[in-house]
């Protein structure tokens, strides 16, 4: 089974992260698949929105531990892992569909940027957010420090990203992060009804919205990613990263 599953209702596409015994933390598939699946879901000619949740009870628990030892420890596979982060971004930004998260459990790491990044997000009543790149030796270089300024202001984006800290429902909608909080039962219905109206909508009139409201996000990326990205890099084999993990995987391994 796929990593990554991509079904077509009529003209919305629902991208799957399917790792759910994982809570769907990210696979070199998983994260490969991210790079590219904006693209061509945007190529079907009869695809007008997409719809992006988890199986299983997270949305996305977001970085995977033998991942992170090994781009501790290769140089190649910390650049492939850093160009695909800026692909998934890029892509996400670009892609002339209108994304809409549904967020079914915690959104946690990359989790909660694909969340931050899509353009409309329903959470689940039970699920979270959180961003806890500082917590484990890490800059928030693939989205947070992009796009979390933007929709929660500078002083409230630093005090999330420092701390890393759980972003409730209520929260994330009360903060502008997300734009509703669905009891999780009704969570695809509701965001598949929301898909649909959106699909009834002139089809270039919503894409060419989309493409101006996001030339906000491309003026920060302009500035912003890069030196983002290349800094989370730079800490992906700093000694403070190394430890963290070691720590977190050792105290799971005495359970």
């Amino acid at each position: 089974m796929a990593d990554l599953v991509v079904t077509a209702v009529g003209p919305v596409r629902l991208v799957e992260l399917n790792r759910p015994e994982q809570l769907n933390a990210m696979s070199e598939e998983l994260h490969t698949g991210l790079t590219s699946v904006w693209d061509e879901v945007a190529a079907d000619p009869e695809a007008r929105v997409i719809v992006l949740t988890g199986r299983g009870r997270a949305f996305s628990a977001g970085g995977n531990f033998d991942i992170m030892t090994r781009v501790q420890r290769d140089a190649d596979f910390r650049e492939r892992n850093v160009d695909e982060a800026r692909r998934i971004i890029t892509g996400m930004v670009r892609c002339p569909l209108p994304v809409i998260s549904a967020v079914n459990g915690p959104a946690v790491g990359l989790g909660c940027s694909l969340a931050l990044l899509s353009d409309l997000v329903l959470i689940a009543d039970s699920a979270y957010l959180a961003d806890p790149h500082v917590q484990v030796g890490l800059v928030a270089g693939d989205g947070g420090a992009l796009v979390l300024p933007l929709l929660v202001g500078l002083t409230r984006a630093k005090e999330l990203l420092f701390l890393g800290e759980r972003v409730s429902a209520e929260d994330a909608v009360r903060t502008g992060v997300a734009n509703r909080v669905v009891p999780k039962d009704k969570l695809m219905d509701e965001a598949m009804d929301l898909a649909g109206r959106l699909a009834a909508l002139p089809a270039r009139a919503l894409r060419e919205t989309k493409r101006a409201v996001n030339l906000h996000l491309e003026q920060a990326m302009a500035t912003v990613l890069e030196p983002a990205l290349l800094a989370e890099r730079d800490t992906m084999h700093d000694p403070d990263h190394i430890a963290a993990v070691e720590k977190i995987i050792a105290s799971r391994g005495r359970r």
